[in-house]
């Protein structure tokens, strides 16, 4: 079993910056891929960013040089650096931790609003 408790959304204003974290405990030794999706109103939820333990990153296009997946072992918890944001990233962002012997889609944290205002 994984838990995650997810923190950091809030309102800014376009071309400002968050920081949203996610702090992960219980099986962490069953965890290969860590990675942050978002869903915004009307739309399904898409991959924003993924990090495996090998240290290997991906990002959506729309978010490339913009946004920096990261974790810290010490406090098992994964980071979204999030600058220069649009208010096309208006979206709730929702942690989300897979791996072998964990449930297909992985475990998934509450969802985090993140409203940019133009």
């Amino acid at each position: 079993q994984v838990h995650m408790v997810e923190s950091g959304g809030g309102l800014v204003q376009a071309g400002g910056s968050l920081r949203l974290s996610c702090a992960v405990s219980g099986s962490l030794f069953s965890i290969d891929t860590r990675g942050w999706y978002r869903q915004a109103p009307g739309k399904q939820r898409e991959l924003v960013a993924l990090l495996t333990t090998a240290g290997n990153s991906n990002y959506a296009d729309s978010v490339k040089g913009r946004f920096t997946i990261s974790k810290d072992n010490a406090r098992n918890t994964v980071y979204l650096q999030m600058n220069s944001l649009k208010p096309e990233d208006t979206a709730v962002y929702y942690c989300n931790v897979r791996g072998a012997g964990l449930p297909l889609n992985g475990y998934w944290g509450q969802g985090t609003q993140v409203t940019v205002s133009a």
